[in-house]
């Protein structure tokens, strides 16, 4: 991935750093494999449960597969796009029978490239998409699905990859991004390979502009607020929040506090929690 700067004209372009798009091939999406995506402003119900969110830019949403259930029929790679609504890039497929589809773009694939979705074990490549009982230990996968033919739930961002460290008992050991270890059921699908566009967060936005149109609105620090306000609010001047540790505005604590359900079914398949 190349970026662009541009010459300090004026202090936003003096920071601003922007995306070349140098692996993008083809710049218009295709129409049938898109839908319009309705903002919700972070709102349930017209009331406010997410804050600093709203406006930006106007888009469409892709239809991506993340499922990917046309099993054992080849597709050609014919075209790397862009999708705003998320990191990693998307690649254009065209199966054998003429049907087009949009799936995530793994690392290293390019337009003319094949790749394959199976029930069964096929040649492990980049873009190669099977249960993980058939992928070799120490493979990076990505699009990971948490029960079986639910489609990819975990590892979708740009540049993330999980690493299969084993298979047994008929559960898959998968060591997630954020260094946790989980277990899942070794015939749930996942993609081989690393997602594209790694370098996403190394990106500048520069000015305040930017962030707008991405759909962020301005925060304001709870201790410049009133106390009626948020917990931190109150005081003359430049004072500490004057609690032990920092708290919401519903006064519930905040920062690195533990949001999972202590009896979620699923907690047995944590072998190590995320760092």
């Amino acid at each position: 991935m190349a970026f662009k700067t541009y010459k300090p004209t004026t202090p936003g372009r003096r920071a601003t750093m922007v995306d070349a798009f140098d692996d993008i091939t083809k710049h218009k999406p295709e129409k049938k494999l898109m839908m319009v995506h309705k903002k919700r402003t972070g709102r349930s119900n017209g009331r406010i449960t997410v804050r600093h969110r709203g406006g930006g830019t106007r888009t469409f949403y892709r239809l991506v597969d993340f499922k990917q259930q046309r099993y054992d029929i080849p597709a050609t790679v014919n075209a790397i796009e862009y999708d705003p609504n998320r990191g990693a890039r998307i690649a254009l497929i065209e199966y054998a029978d003429k049907v087009k589809s949009y799936i995530l773009a793994p690392q290293g694939i390019t337009a003319g490239d094949s790749v394959l979705s199976s029930k069964n074990r096929i040649e492990v490549k980049t873009g190669a998409r099977m249960p993980l009982k058939f992928v070799p230990v120490g493979q990076m996968v990505h699009n990971i699905e948490l029960l079986a033919g639910q489609g990819g739930k975990i590892v979708r961002g740009a540049g993330t990859s999980s690493q299969l460290m084993a298979v047994e008992m008929g559960y898959a050991t998968l060591k997630l991004p954020s260094g946790e270890l989980r277990k899942v059921s070794q015939e749930c699908a996942a993609t081989i390979g690393v997602l594209s566009n790694p370098d996403r967060n190394l990106i500048r936005l520069g000015k305040a502009g930017r962030r707008r149109h991405m759909g962020w609105r301005p925060s304001v620090r709870g201790k410049a607020m009133n106390p009626v306000d948020h917990p931190h609010g109150g005081g003359e001047g430049h004072n500490p929040i004057g609690m032990r540790r920092p708290e919401t505005p519903q006064g519930k604590p905040a920062l690195g506090v533990k949001t999972r359900k202590r009896k979620k079914w699923s907690n047995f398949l944590i072998i190590q929690h995320r760092k």
